[in-house]
C-alpha cells in the first residue's frame, strides 16, 4: 500500500507566550535539541545583547557570539568562529538580521537552528530562507527551517511598534501572494501546493480579521503564530511562493530603485498587496485590506511613506524585473505607465484617500 501521507518540515517545538524566554533551556532539553546544554548563541549588539544578561544564567554551557550585522560576510564569519566548538545547536537571539545570520551559519556548520526573535517584523523567523546583504545588494539563501522557535510575547511588547506593524503587513500580504500563485496555476499550469497555500492564506486571514490592535496580547499571539505558519508553508512548498507574489515584487522594486528611502519590508508589502488585489479586480477585498492596514498604522498610499505617485508607478512598472520567472498579476496584466496611473487613481477612489 502506498504511503498516503507526507512528512512536513517544521520545528519540533514552537513556544509562543509571555515569559517563554525564561524556559528556553527547558524547551531545548525536553525536546532533546540540546540535552547537554552546549549551545552557540548568536546575538546582536542591541536587543539580543540586552537579553544576554537575563538568559545567560539559564544556559551555563553556552558560548556567546556577538554578530555585527546582517551581511553574508557576517554570517560566514560567525560560521567560522563556531567551527571550533562542539555544539548541539545554534541559537539566534535578536531581530531578523541576527536570525538570518544564525540560520546561514548553522546550515554552513551542519547544526540545527533555534530561533528566538525579539520582534515580529516579518515571516523570516521560521522560514527556510536567509536574507543577507552581499556585494551585489541582497541575496536569499536556502537553509533548513529552525528546529525550534521560542517567542516571548513580553519581549515582543518591548520592541518598537514599527516592527509589529511591519509583521502585520507581511502576514496580510500572504492573501495576495496566494492569489498570484493560483493565477499562475490557472494561466501557466504552475504546480500549486494546496496545503502550503492553505496555511499561508489562513495565516494572513487570521491577522486581517482579528479585531485587536498591536497593544493587545491576543493579537500579538495570532500575529506570531501567523508568521510561524507562513514560514512552515514555505518549507512545505519548497520555495517562497506561498508568501511572495506581486506584493513582494513591488517591495523589492522600492528597495532597488530607492535604497536610501525605502520603508520597512512589511510596510511596502502590505501596501503592494492592497494595490495588487485591486488590480486583480478584488475591489472589496482590496478596500478591506487597506482599511485594516490603516487601522494598524500602516501605509496604503505612497505618500504615507514619503513617495510620490510617479515614484510608486515607476516601482510597480519595474517590479516584474525583480523576480524573473515569477508570474503574478503584474506580469499577467503587463501594464504600461499610463495604465498603472489610471489603475492607481481607481485604487485611491476605491479605498478612500
Amino acid at each position: 500500500m502506498p504511503l498516503l501521507t507526507r512528512l512536513i518540515p517544521s520545528p519540533v517545538a514552537v513556544d509562543i507566550r509571555p515569559g517563554a524566554l525564561d524556559d528556553l533551556a527547558c524547551v531545548l532539553a525536553d525536546e532533546r535539541v540540546s540535552h547537554s546544554g552546549r549551545l552557540a548563541v548568536a546575538v546582536s549588539g542591541g536587543s539580543g545583547a540586552r537579553l544576554r544578561e537575563r538568559v545567560a544564567p539559564t544556559l551555563p554551557g553556552a558560548t556567546w557570539y556577538e554578530v555585527g550585522g546582517g551581511t553574508l560576510d557576517d554570517a560566514i564569519r560567525l560560521a567560522g568562529e563556531m567551527k571550533s566548538g562542539h555544539y548541539d545547536a545554534v541559537v539566534g537571539l535578536g531581530g531578523g538580521k541576527i536570525i538570518d545570520c544564525a540560520k546561514f551559519a548553522a546550515a554552513r556548520v551542519g547544526l540545527p537552528l533555534v530561533a528566538v526573535p525579539t520582534n515580529l517584523a516579518h515571516d523570516g523567523l521560521c522560514s527556510p530562507v536567509a536574507t543577507l546583504d552581499n556585494d551585489a545588494g541582497r541575496g536569499s539563501y536556502g537553509v533548513p527551517n529552525p528546529i525550534a522557535v521560542v517567542i516571548d510575547l513580553d519581549v515582543i511588547r518591548e520592541a518598537p511598534a514599527r516592527f509589529v506593524r511591519s509583521g502585520i503587513g507581511d502576514a496580510v500580504s500572504n492573501i495576495n501572494a496566494v492569489a498570484d500563485w493560483e493565477l499562475a496555476h490557472r494561466v501557466n499550469g504552475e504546480k500549486i501546493d494546496g496545503l502550503a497555500a492553505a496555511m499561508a492564506r489562513q495565516a494572513g486571514e487570521a491577522v486581517l480579521r482579528h479585531p485587536g490592535g498591536i497593544a493587545d496580547g491576543g493579537f500579538l499571539q495570532v500575529l506570531a503564530e501567523a508568521l510561524v505558519l507562513t514560514g512552515v508553508a514555505m518549507s512545505v512548498s519548497g520555495d517562497s511562493r506561498p508568501a511572495s507574489g506581486s506584493c513582494h515584487e513591488i517591495n523589492h522594486a522600492f528597495d532597488l530603485l530607492f535604497p536610501q528611502r525605502a520603508a520597512s519590508h512589511g510596510e511596502q508589502c502590505g501596501m503592494g498587496a492592497a494595490f495588487a488585489m485591486h488590480l486583480r479586480g478584488a475591489v472589496e477585498e482590496s478596500a478591506l485590506m487597506a482599511g485594516v492596514l490603516r487601522r494598524h498604522g500602516l501605509p496604503v498610499l505612497p505618500q504615507d511613506i514619503g513617495f510620490t505617485v510617479d515614484e510608486f508607478v515607476r516601482a510597480v512598472e519595474f517590479a516584474p524585473e525583480t523576480r524573473p520567472g515569477r508570474y503574478t498579476i503584474l506580469e499577467h496584466l503587463d501594464l504600461k505607465t499610463e495604465q498603472i496611473k489610471d489603475a492607481y487613481a481607481d485604487y485611491v477612489k476605491a479605498i478612500g484617500s
